[in-house]
């Protein structure tokens, strides 16, 4: 075995730990899908106050009661129910964890390092999951006094009183409890700092529901009607934007299941037909095609370990970073969501240079690489391949997400951009999450998995075979637990694309649509829920 070889395979052993880490430390963090329900839930609130005025179209009444239903606060109930429930089932699993943790660094019976590291870890999941069940325990507790369930919504909020009686840490949410309890308690009790807990602890329709609330109690006519103006302004607002998010993709849905059953349809009819390069069916054309792989496996392995694991896990976020950080004296906990943007931009923008770096050099000694290496063809018909594949991709998706959830019920984590995008109000910070998400993760990641690993791995195996796998390892590489069936289903995709297209084109515009659909519809939803 060579020196290569040996430092190839200490490498590997790093990138499997390393990566199994962070497939496991996602194992119990929430899902953002779980959040995206509840942020459109948010905006079919919002949606549900707007009453068009007199000189406004039926038409435009008739679209408001479809997109938001019969019964939008029973809906948000449930929504916000489930949510509860699941978030007191993963925090009592969490404690549970944390305890067997615990006891096992109190025997002292093992080297603890991995084991006050996974306190660590557990420690700052039970704040966080805490945090969480008071905010939805304080937004469930609107919901139900909206909805004349007031009954239900008094016990809802004393039970977050009570959790916190005779404990060191209080939390904000307890005041705020403690203010909504007060002013739907018959006879109500008006806390001096009602209105500044309320707008500290709340927002978006729910803040508005408990400052009308308290408004009326203290017979505030003049701010209670500049309150119910400008919810009417936000709630129109909210009919646009789900309009938007529920319209859209649904049309786009439609569109992908025609083209997909459109086109199986096509391939069953031609099948029998010769397999020709431009001919016969179009999800057979280049079907058995490979490349011609003048390279052997260990440079594949060569440039994954090395140029993607080694150089975008280890060296820069644990290396080059860090010392970066401490010569400029920053600290990235500190910064805000402009400048954490562009820190995610310049990581990114870095790992791609390193990792490319390292394909360039690897595979450089076999300069002039053969035909169809690497093509980018912006004649060719890439563009129609671009959308059609997104349309297509669109519906199969959904439907592995669907029941992706039912296997994770909202755990096992996600790509830790998409909550501060979600998050985010800054325009500036959301275009440069534009330009990382989708023009340099489509461009660098394209190149990487499709243009090269792809076509290498048709040396060993078919062409279905070679996409399945660098589909896999796709999915893998975004170390998100649950999110590597949705993924691999995207990924399989986009080499379906380019192995038809044998242009890198296609599979880039894909990859860049779709990034760009979802920074949309975080960005949507983020607006409306506050």
């Amino acid at each position: 075995m060579t020196l290569k070889r040996i430092i190839l395979g200490i490498l590997t052993a790093i990138a499997i730990a390393l990566v199994g880490l962070s497939l496991l430390a996602s194992w119990n963090e929430p899902q953002i899908q779980s959040r995206l329900e509840l942020y459109q839930t948010n905006l079919l609130l919002h949606a549900s106050e707007w009453q068009p005025e007199n000189n406004q179209s039926a038409n435009l009444t008739s679209a408001r009661n479809n997109i938001i239903g019969s019964e939008p606060l029973n809906t948000a109930l449930t929504q916000y129910q489930a949510a509860r429930d699941s978030t007191q089932k993963t925090l009592k699993k969490t404690q549970s964890e944390f305890k067997e943790v615990q006891s096992a660094i109190a025997s002292k019976s093992e080297d603890n390092t991995l084991k006050f590291a996974q306190s660590k870890g557990l420690s700052e999941s039970l704040k966080q999951q805490s945090a969480l069940l008071n905010e939805l325990d304080l937004r469930l507790g609107v919901l139900q006094a909206s909805s004349d369930k007031t009954e239900a919504a008094l016990p809802t909020w004393k039970n977050l009183i009570a959790r916190y009686k005779n404990q060191i840490d209080y939390d904000y949410s307890v005041a705020t409890a403690e203010v909504l309890t007060g002013i739907w308690s018959n006879p109500p009790q008006l806390l001096p700092d009602a209105e500044p807990r309320i707008q500290k602890s709340l927002d978006g329709w729910f803040r508005y529901r408990a400052l009308a609330q308290l408004y009326k109690l203290q017979e505030r006519s003049k701010e209670l009607v500049a309150l119910q103006a400008a919810e009417q302004v936000t709630a129109e607002q909210a009919v646009e934007k789900l309009a938007i998010i529920v319209g859209v993709p649904t049309i786009s849905l439609c569109i992908g299941t025609v083209l997909l059953v459109g086109l199986s349809v096509q391939w069953l009819l031609q099948r029998k037909q010769l397999d020709k390069v431009g001919s016969g069916p179009l999800l057979a054309r280049n079907a058995s095609l490979t490349w011609d792989v003048p390279w052997d496996g260990e440079i594949v392995w060569q440039v994954l370990v090395v140029g993607f694991f080694f150089v975008g896990q280890i060296l820069i976020p644990y290396l080059l970073l860090p010392v970066s950080l401490a010569v400029l004296k920053l600290n990235p906990a500190t910064f805000d969501a402009r400048e954490k943007a562009f820190y995610i931009f310049a990581t990114y923008l870095l790992l791609s240079a390193g990792g490319l770096s390292v394909l360039y050099f690897s595979v450089k000694s076999f300069l002039p690489l053969p035909d169809g290496w690497f093509r980018i063809n912006w004649r060719g018909n890439w563009f129609l391949w671009g959308f059609g594949g997104y349309f297509v991709a669109l519906p199969l998706v959904v439907v592995v997400s669907l029941l992706n959830q039912q296997l994770w019920q909202g755990q096992g984590g996600s790509n830790p951009i998409l909550p501060i995008v979600l998050e985010g109000r800054d325009n500036v910070a959301l275009a440069v999450f534009f330009g990382t998400a989708a023009i340099a993760a489509p461009v660098f990641e394209e190149i990487v998995f499709r243009g090269f690993l792809l076509p290498s791995l048709t040396r060993y195996l078919p062409v279905s075979g070679a996409i399945a796998a660098s589909a896999f390892l796709f999915a893998v590489a975004h170390l998100s637990v649950s999110e590597i069936l949705p993924l691999a289903t995207l990924g399989a995709v986009l080499g379906f694309v380019y192995t038809r297209s044998r242009n890198l084109l296609a599979p880039m515009l894909l990859h860049s649509l779709w990034n760009s659909g979802t920074l949309l519809s975080l960005f949507l939803l983020g607006g409306g829920a506050s």
